[in-house]
């Protein structure tokens, strides 16, 4: 014959086991978010190339912009809402022209070169400006001012290092050498460009 246990005795022995369900359970649901946090970490890094330099095979062809780098997937929505913004009034500069500090003051103020411009929200100010300080170089402001136009960039310098201009540099005036420059395209020269040394 089975003995009946006292009903307090089945009661504690189902709190037990349901706190140990529960214990469990709750194991089971750490390990799980564990595991598909580094799971997620790994996909995400395996897809993102880290630096402008790697991957070129996920560099955008040739046969779109020939910009002066090769930009890597994450920085083209940046690269196009760049020329979006500012190809509208005048030819979208390569960022290596100016320091990025000069790219962080463009973007945050209005007064745009005597213009009054509509402010860039984020997110799309922040792709831009990913885009900017990725391909640009930073200044040490303590040996030298800071330059807004590119005649006094001496990075713009420093990429025309044996050009003499016959007439003052500005942004109009890189169509002279760079015929494309208007699609973004600064690697196409003048002919009397292609074969110097």
């Amino acid at each position: 014959m089975k003995q009946k246990l006292p009903v307090r005795l089945r009661i504690s022995d189902s709190k037990r086991y349901f706190s140990r369900l529960r214990q469990r359970s709750l194991r089971v649901l750490v390990l799980g978010i564990i595991l598909f946090s580094v799971l997620g970490n790994w996909v995400a890094r395996s897809s993102i190339p880290l630096s402008p330099q790697s991957q070129d095979s996920l560099a955008i062809s040739s046969n779109q912009i020939a910009s002066v780098d090769r930009v890597p997937r994450r920085f083209e929505l940046g690269q196009q809402l760049y020329l979006e913004n500012c190809s509208a009034c005048h030819i979208a500069l390569p960022p290596p022209v100016l320091p990025t500090q000069t790219w962080r003051q463009l973007l945050q103020d209005t007064q745009h070169y005597g213009r009054q411009l509509q402010p860039i929200v984020d997110p799309p100010r922040i792709l831009i400006w990913n885009y900017l300080q990725t391909f640009s170089r930073p200044l040490d402001l303590k040996e030298e001012q800071l330059p807004f136009r590119v005649d006094r960039s001496r990075f713009f310098k420093a990429l025309h290092p044996r050009v003499e201009f016959s007439q003052p540099i500005s942004v109009k005036n890189c169509l002279n050498c760079h015929p494309s420059a208007s699609e973004y395209n600064f690697r196409k020269l003048t002919s009397e460009w292609t074969d110097s040394p």
